[in-house]
């Protein structure tokens, strides 16, 4: 069964992990519930997610609304239609240009369906994605958890989730990759929303001088 979460168990299931955990039920107390953040499954969200690998929220944003204006609708094959001299003038880089025509091309050829995503596990979706060029695990992990809402995710290549983490949990920076995961794994199988939570801690908690 694929597990998910939605606007009427949001609530529910922040709840039921404050009450096995002591710090997440803190971040609740101190700043409320987090946003439920969802996007839809289209080209334009998956783009989205390309463009906000490794740069600022703000960056990607601005790139995606330079390419909608371009373009109007942001389909397939209307970014095919860009030349790469004219995804530069987007803010698009040589290689997310790359990746975003690839993802183009897979999509009219019918090698990867987004509906078709919509009914998948975890692993089969993770290794559809995996195997284009350019979307790696951090790329995966927000889809499944921004699209397909599954709950139990935790993007550990994520640094606003794992800075979070370490301080919410009072962890040294040295903490190890391994280490991280055997404490989230304690919040399956909601570790999406748990990580919704981090996130809205990063945002909301003043930052440490």
């Amino acid at each position: 069964m694929i597990r998910t979460f939605n606007k009427s168990n949001y609530h529910s299931i922040c709840d039921e992990l404050a009450l096995n955990d002591p710090d997440l039920a803190a971040i609740i107390k101190t700043y409320g519930y987090p946003p439920l953040w969802c996007r839809p499954n289209t080209f334009e969200t998956l783009v989205h997610i390309i463009l906000e690998q490794q740069v600022s929220l703000a960056s990607a944003l601005s790139a995606l609304n330079k390419l909608k204006e371009r373009v109007q609708e942001l389909t397939p094959a209307r970014l095919l239609l860009l030349t790469d001299e004219e995804m530069r003038a987007c803010y698009c880089s040589r290689q997310k240009t790359s990746y975003i025509k690839y993802l183009a091309e897979a999509l009219l050829s019918g090698r990867l369906n987004l509906t078709e995503l919509e009914s998948l596990p975890d692993n089969i979706v993770r290794a559809k994605l995996l195997a284009l060029k350019g979307i790696g695990h951090w790329t995966a992990d927000v889809y499944l958890m921004f699209v397909l809402q599954h709950a139990d995710v935790f993007p550990i290549g994520d640094l606003a989730a794992v800075n979070a983490l370490k301080r919410v949990k009072n962890l040294p920076v040295n903490t190890t990759r391994d280490e991280l995961l055997a404490i989230t794994a304690k919040w399956q199988p909601y570790r999406t929303v748990a990580t919704m939570l981090l996130w809205h801690f990063y945002l909301s908690a003043p930052k440490k001088k």
